[in-house]
């Protein structure tokens, strides 16, 4: 039964019915805006890095791994190819010989039904001819609106040479696609990256030192005025650890945690990847491995002033992730990253985050490379959510809790938006942007050497 102070499906209703419950669960998963917090996805502003269409989606490194497993053709012969033929190559071999089970090609599926385009198709002609009728402005309006996603946080490198180019000269970027300042080359590959900040003119040296920490966090904080990020991020392989000698250790000490704090700019740290488990595939090369959570406790601990947002790449880690996030207030656990993506695990790690940190987590991001992936991704993904969310709803109503809709809306809202934006200190606007070329060089004098890194 339902007991009522309204009419059934108004916000204050009282539920009290199992299904009624679920029908109310289902709707509201279903019809909230989503903020992503994290892809790969660029406005249309940054022209050809910005991807879309038929032959994107086939050629993502996930699908391209898999034909592996169902082709002879060599690895050799398949980067030999141009993108439509190895588009062909992969939708022949997994579509049409073989039937589209994994959650990768499932994923393709949707978004083809979505578009109103047959999953079932012999050949590619009818997307490809579907694809080039679009108009990508208008086209990223129509599947943001599909997906039910209101805004794109990018990944940016300010080392990445074209879209440095794009910063520096378009003042007006899509408002819904946001910054997110990457640290990997600084973090990951401080020799390298050292050379190139030279080239740029910054006085740095290989051993670290005050100076050259302060030469770095002005680059970072020209990027940060540019760009206006909504958070730095980097990715982590899984023998990271915190404290520890190097470049690495040095470059977050000394650069990008005091950045992260002068900027209140969260840092969000995906740890786990083993980079070139088979550089044979390129892209689709890298593996996962288990990383020590300790690292990111001692680093929250260590820093109580700066955010921290987490996602661990291996099943094994989530348990310690949640157990770290009730110790520290300062840690906000986030997604289920790349080969966690699958259904029986995202239920898995939502259920157990639920458990443990009730509404205080954000559950997912589509890490898509490809616009049409967020179709979807998010549509698979609030089909696990909205089946999880359910099942701890009904062990509350079990318990002796009733609940309304306006709960589950404010719950919902909370962890596909709410606790982003709260996170970060709500999304910035970059109207009127000021070019990166133009911002006013902030680098101080030379300060005394400390010793190692």
């Amino acid at each position: 039964m339902i007991t009522t102070m309204e009419e059934p499906g108004k916000p204050g209703t009282v539920l009290k019915d199992v299904a009624e419950l679920r029908r109310e669960i289902m709707d509201v998963v279903e019809t909230t805006q989503v903020i992503d917090i994290h892809t790969h996805l660029l406005a249309p502003q940054f022209g050809e890095a910005s991807l879309f269409g038929i032959d994107q989606l086939l050629t993502y490194h996930y699908l391209v791994a898999e034909t592996f497993r169902s082709s002879e053709v060599t690895k050799e012969q398949f980067w030999r190819m141009n993108t439509v033929e190895q588009a062909d190559l992969v939708w022949k071999t997994l579509f049409v010989n073989n039937t589209p089970l994994s959650e990768a090609t499932r994923g393709v599926v949707t978004v083809l039904n979505a578009l109103g385009l047959d999953p079932g198709a012999p050949d590619l002609a009818e997307a490809r001819a579907f694809f080039r009728s679009r108009n990508l402005s208008e086209h990223v309006d129509f599947v943001l609106d599909l997906a039910r996603v209101s805004d794109v946080v990018m990944t940016n490198d300010p080392f990445n040479a074209q879209e440095a180019r794009v910063w520096e000269t378009c003042a007006d970027i899509d408002k819904r696609f946001h910054a997110a300042l990457r640290m990997d080359r600084l973090v990951n590959d401080w020799p390298n990256t050292l050379t190139k900040l030279s080239q740029l003119g910054y006085r740095v040296e290989a051993r670290g030192s005050a100076k050259t920490a302060a030469e770095v966090r002005s680059f970072l904080s020209k990027w940060v005025a540019g760009m206006k990020p909504v958070c730095m991020a980097v990715s982590l392989p899984a023998e990271f650890r915190f404290p520890d000698e190097g470049a690495r250790d040095w470059v977050l000490r000394e650069v990008v945690l005091p950045t992260a704090r002068e900027h209140k700019l969260p840092l969000a740290l995906m740890v786990g990847v083993r980079r070139g488990v088979n550089p044979a595939l390129r892209a689709a090369g890298d593996g996962v491995g288990r990383a020590d959570v300790g690292a990111l406790e001692r680093m929250c601990a260590e820093n109580p002033d700066v955010r921290f947002l987490a996602t661990f790449l291996s099943r094994e880690n989530q348990h310690e992730l949640c157990v770290a996030a009730r110790k520290f207030s300062n840690l906000m656990p986030f997604g289920c990253w790349w080969f966690l993506n699958n259904p029986s695990i995202i239920s898995e790690i939502t259920r157990e985050r639920l458990e443990l940190l009730g509404t205080s987590f954000i559950p997912q991001h589509s890490d898509a490379r490809i616009l049409e992936q967020l179709i979807y991704k998010w549509r698979h993904s609030r089909e696990v959510f909205a089946e999880s969310l359910c099942e701890t709803y009904e062990r509350l109503l079990l318990s002796g809790r009733a609940i309304t809709r306006c709960e589950i809306e404010r719950d919902v809202t909370r962890m596909f938006s709410g606790n982003f934006q709260e996170w970060v200190g709500g999304l910035p606007s970059r109207t009127p942007m000021e070019p990166v070329a133009a911002i006013e060089d902030s680098r101080q004098p030379e300060e005394t050497v400390v010793s190692g890194y």
